[in-house]
Parts: C-alpha cells; structure tokens; sequence
C-alpha cells in the first residue's frame, strides 16, 4: 500500500484495468504515443508545455470516433482514493474520445490529483459555481456484470492510461 497520494491512485486504478505513467511535461507527447493503439482520436489539452503527438487526430467525426481504437482527453481531477477521474465537457467533443475507443488515455496534472473525494469536492463545487455543470466521475475501466460473469469494455473503455504530468 502506498504512502503518496501518486501511489495510492496508482494503487487504486490498477485492480480496475488502468495504470499511471507519471512523466514530465516534455515526455508526455512521447508517452501518449507509446500507449495509444492506432487509430487515435483526442482534444487539445489545457496543461502548458504539452501537446499530443502527432499521431492522435485532433478533427475527427463520428465515424472517426467509432473507429478509434484510442481515446486522448484531459482529466479536471484525480481521486486517489478510488482511482476516479473528473472528466468534464469540452467543446471540441472530449465524451465521445473518452467513452467510445477501447483505451481511453487521460491526461491529468499531478497537482490536481486529490486524496480522497471529500478533499477533491471543493473543487467540484467551484466548478459547478463558475458554471461548469456537465462532468463525469468516471472509475477505471468500464465493466458490467449484469449477464452474470464481469465483462469489461461493454459502455466504455476496456483499459485506462493515466498519463501524470509532474508539476509538483
């Protein structure tokens, strides 16, 4: 069991089909393409010094979508605690990139990583305040067990990657 707050995420995303790459902001185009299977659709991401690679398609359509094997977005926050991320809307079409592709890689500052979800909520809350109304708590990767046995991947991606970027 880890001490950090990085290794409890780490420790909680792993038993749910995700992983943390924690890198610094010069390595993070390197690492998205290191994890994203072709095809990869993304949105632009709001975090200075970095970029994606030019291999995740930045103008997709819904077919794009469908056909995407990844999936590249910001997370608002992380929840140590769980291994949730707040993934909120984004104009340029952040959902479909997160919830249609069979690998979704996220991209999360480390300082906006949060403990537990009672110390995260004061920022949820701003949010919600300032007018940012439309976000998704989302848990690893998906998975139902509504047939019986656990089956992963059937509303949402099968696999997480948590790129963290290093800024504390």
């Amino acid at each position: 069991m880890s001490t950090t707050t990085t290794g409890a995420f780490a420790d909680a995303l792993a038993p749910l089909n995700g992983r943390v790459e924690r890198v610094p902001a010069a390595e993070v185009a390197e690492t998205i393409d290191a994890a994203a299977v072709a095809p990869a659709v993304g949105v632009p991401l709001d975090i200075d010094g970095v970029s994606l690679p030019d291999s995740v398609a930045t103008d997709f359509s819904a077919d794009g979508v469908e056909s995407a094997a990844t999936g590249v977005t910001p997370a608002a926050l992380g929840v140590a605690e769980y291994g949730s991320l707040l993934l909120e809307h984004a104009p340029a079409g952040a959902e479909p990139a997160q919830l249609y592709p069979s690998t979704h890689v996220a991209v999360l500052r480390e300082s906006d990583l949060y403990p537990d979800l009672e110390s995260a909520w004061s920022e949820v809350a701003a949010a919600f305040d300032a007018g940012r109304d439309d976000a998704v708590l989302a848990t690893g990767s998906s998975a139902t067990a509504d047939m019986g046995e656990l089956v992963r991947g059937v509303h949402g991606p099968r696999e997480v990657i948590v790129v963290l970027v290093e800024d504390r």
